[in-house]
């Protein structure tokens, strides 16, 4: 095996414990293990995670404290060939407060080590845009700080939605004309056989992490409820981590808490559902693993917070419904349109997509 077929993969954390970012980056190692023979080590950024040595096949290594010594422990320097080193970037993952120096100086240190480093980033996050009012606000100028030297550090940049890219391309002064934008895909599955909305159990799902299930709860009864009586739900699927209070019945439907499911179980679920219902912010539905499984399963995704930007290829009312929008009633018939649609935009950038795209950037040193 050749240094080009093997990549050092730099993740937050991975299985057991529960992080969007790690099965993401582990689903796409092991598309690009079958469809390219590259083959990922990864580095894990959390001293603290538990697992195992291996996970799928896969090496795992773990810094032993959060400095860029550890660090540049773990990263491959080889002084005659390519070293590969493909970073999965959320500030938060890697940090308490979102600002990982320790991080972005370890990789400043690779750099120097030797001449034929390839770095992507796919930058899942880029830095926080919060309100004085919250801490956010105080540690802001530092992570924009860290990513402008991450985006000027990096051979390519990927991200998940338009609006980052458009950030990163500022952020690298001129280094990076063109940041391929790639929607997150669904961490639990893409089922080929689909069946139409009408042959299937009338159940809605929630399904996410605690914050994601709790907004619907505690900020979308009028529109969670309304969804149920026009679509004529008769089952309430809960997925996800236990929540700390009581779900209430949605119009006398009891809600069914599942707690935590594998991939395959969740995929199940899904293919036997109509609508999965979501609280989050539709500007930002390109970097949601909720929302691509909803679509990936062709099920009618169902948000709120609408506040008028249609971005990422995403329109409301054509790929997902507005539970909180009352212009027009709820059905399965008008429904199954708006669920083919949200397919159709997903298949774009399937898993399948997006390892043929990091295989291509991190098989190709950019100069």
């Amino acid at each position: 095996m050749s240094d080009l077929d093997r990549i050092t993969v730099i993740v937050p954390r991975l299985l057991p414990a529960i992080d969007g970012v790690g099965d993401y980056a582990l689903n796409l190692a092991k598309q690009m293990r079958q469809d390219f023979g590259l083959v990922s080590d990864f580095v894990i950024g959390d001293p603290n995670w538990s697992g195992a040595a291996f996970v799928d096949g896969f090496v795992i290594k773990q810094v032993t404290e959060r400095s860029s010594a550890a660090l540049l422990e773990l990263l491959p320097n080889y002084q005659r060939s390519i070293s590969n080193v493909l970073l999965h970037y959320v500030g938060y993952g890697y940090a308490k407060r979102g600002c990982p120096v320790w991080l972005v100086e370890g990789l400043e240190s690779w750099r120097k080590t030797a001449n034929f480093q390839n770095l992507v980033t796919m930058f899942h996050e880029i830095y926080a845009f919060n309100s004085i009012w919250t801490s956010q606000f105080w540690t802001s100028p530092l992570q924009r700080n860290l990513a402008t030297r991450l985006v000027r550090l990096s051979d390519q940049c990927l991200t998940s939605r338009q609006g980052y890219a458009e950030i990163i391309m500022k952020l690298g002064q001129g280094k990076h004309p063109k940041v391929p934008t790639l929607p997150i895909f669904s961490n639990v599955g893409e089922p080929k056989n689909l069946t139409s909305l009408s042959e299937r159990p009338r159940r809605l799902v929630i399904f996410g992490s605690s914050g994601v299930r709790s907004r619907v709860y505690q900020h979308s009864q009028l529109a969670l409820q309304r969804t149920c009586l026009e679509l004529e739900i008769e089952t309430i699927l809960d997925i996800g981590t236990p929540l700390n209070f009581k779900i209430k019945p949605i119009n006398n439907i009891p809600v069914i808490c599942l707690g935590v499911k594998s991939a395959e179980e969740v995929s199940t679920l899904l293919l036997n559902s109509v609508t999965g219902f979501l609280n989050y912010p539709t500007e930002f539905l390109a970097k949601s693993g909720v929302f691509a499984a909803y679509c990936a399963h062709r099920l009618l995704p169902i948000g709120t917070w609408y506040k008028g930007q249609n971005v990422d290829g995403l329109q409301a009312g054509e790929h997902y419904w507005l539970g909180d929008n009352y212009q027009h009633q709820m059905n399965l018939s008008a429904g199954q349109i708006v669920a083919d649609n949200a397919y159709c935009w997903y298949q774009k950038h399937q898993l399948s997509v997006q390892a043929y795209t990091f295989a291509n950037y991190l098989r190709s040193r950019k100069n």
